[in-house]
């Protein structure tokens, strides 16, 4: 029975009908997804007769304080469950949860201003009902969501789903993570792999890796996600893989790329994670293409920020046929820079294009910087003689003014070759 007429949980209940509404309504107009709602009546009215029942048993339960019941939990689990089948989207589903939480708070304001003389002991515990029973309702709408995406959903979708609510915060991803049988790491090293944009039809850059993801996450087990490239757009693995929180004493590590304490900062050119590099290693042999690698690290609540940090180092680092390892911002710290101040990449696109006249100038500069301008390494590296590199050395004074030996060089012909290696140039 609901408690005497003229209090806030009576005024609720008075308004369920026309606060469901409301709600229905703005459904229909705010979230794309939800605009079947304006032409399926039977789908209007299972949505309208969910929000009515929910309000109802807020006005039963809130005012002394009684838990939803298995029933009512059961409930909201199968409109969870009933709302991924239709198609539902993660983004959808979290604007539904936002939306919802916006409107009932809405709701409860307004029922507190119609009332004269309310009574503040009835909002508080209505606020305390919402914060302690919303969390159940929301925990159990997401197993109603998973479990419907269990078995419309490949395993490979599944845990892309993950990555998303991973890097959206989203509450959901403890349940996916359950899902796939997957545990949520408190710290994670963040990797992207860069694939370019195709060449064009019919080259071989159209083959996708997409079979391969699988057979990754099977070895791995780490969340992975793949985006196929577009014509204009890269295509980009994305690997989120678990960091020991507690390191053994002595054992190398990755360097923090930003302050993590109590962790103290490591110098730079620490091994990555072996997970990382394998994970690399394997991912590229299926491609048919040069890519590039960039990763840095955080915990659950900077996985965001942290991906784009990773997808910007991932798209100044050069492309390669196997990368050796992932890049970080120690790395292509100047590469990231010059990519934000376009007259300074302009003055080195120039450069580069000096050196066209060749002979494979670019890759013999890169090779050079690579081995430490030790000319004996770098010339069997480039499988040539050592009077051939230094021939080539001299060219490239000759074209730009710029020794490559140089302090000067170094600075200058290095980030040459950065930007022109990672494709920036097109």
């Amino acid at each position: 029975m609901l408690p005497a007429m003229g209090d806030l949980f009576a005024e609720l209940a008075r308004r369920a009908s026309s606060s469901a509404r409301r709600e229905v309504d703005a459904y229909a107009r705010e979230i794309p997804e939800f605009g079947i709602l304006d032409t399926d009546p039977r789908a209007r009215a299972e949505t309208m007769e969910y929000a009515v029942w929910l309000r109802h048993r807020t006005s039963e339960l809130a005012p002394t304080g009684a838990e939803l019941t298995p029933t009512d939990l059961a409930a909201i689990a199968a409109m969870g469950e009933s709302r991924a089948n239709t198609g539902l989207s993660l983004d959808a589903r979290q604007r539904v949860l936002r939306l919802h939480t916006e409107l009932m708070l809405r709701e409860v304001n307004e029922a507190t201003d119609a009332q004269d003389d309310g009574d503040a002991g009835e909002l508080v515990r209505l606020l305390g009902w919402f914060a302690a029973q919303g969390e159940r309702g929301i925990a159990a709408y997401c197993q109603g969501f998973v479990s419907a995406l269990r078995r419309r959903l490949p395993y490979v979708e599944q845990v892309a789903l993950l990555v998303r609510a991973l890097l959206a915060g989203d509450a959901m991803a403890d349940e996916l993570a359950s899902a796939v049988g997957m545990e949520i790491p408190a710290c994670c090293a963040v990797t992207v792999i860069r694939v370019p944009p195709p060449a064009g039809p019919g080259t071989e850059r159209d083959r996708a890796p997409e079979a391969e993801i699988e057979a990754l996450l099977k070895q791995y087990q780490v969340p992975l996600m793949w985006s196929p490239p577009t014509a204009s757009t890269p295509g980009e693995l994305i690997a989120l893989t678990p960091l020991n929180p507690a390191p053994t004493p002595g054992a190398p590590t990755q360097p923090p790329e930003a302050p993590q304490p109590p962790k103290a900062p490591q110098p730079p050119g620490v091994p990555q994670p072996p997970e990382v590099l394998d994970l690399i290693k394997d991912f590229t042999r299926s491609l048919a293409t040069p890519c590039a690698a960039g990763t840095t690290t955080a915990d659950l609540p900077g996985l965001a920020t942290a991906l784009d940090r990773a997808r910007r180092i991932s798209r100044a680092a050069p492309l390669r046929r196997s990368p050796a390892h992932p890049h970080t911002t120690a790395d292509v710290f100047v590469e990231l820079a010059v990519a934000d101040v376009p007259f300074v990449d302009a003055w080195l696109h120039t450069l580069a294009h000096r050196l066209t006249p060749g002979p494979d100038l670019l890759l013999t500069l890169d090779a050079y910087y690579t081995h430490d301008m030790n000319r004996t390494t770098t010339a069997a590296a480039l499988n040539v003689h050592p009077r051939t590199l230094d021939y080539r050395l001299r060219r490239v004074r000759e074209l730009t003014g710029i020794a490559p030996g140089s302090t000067h060089g170094v600075r200058v012909l290095s980030s040459v070759v950065g930007r022109g290696l990672s494709g920036a140039w097109g």
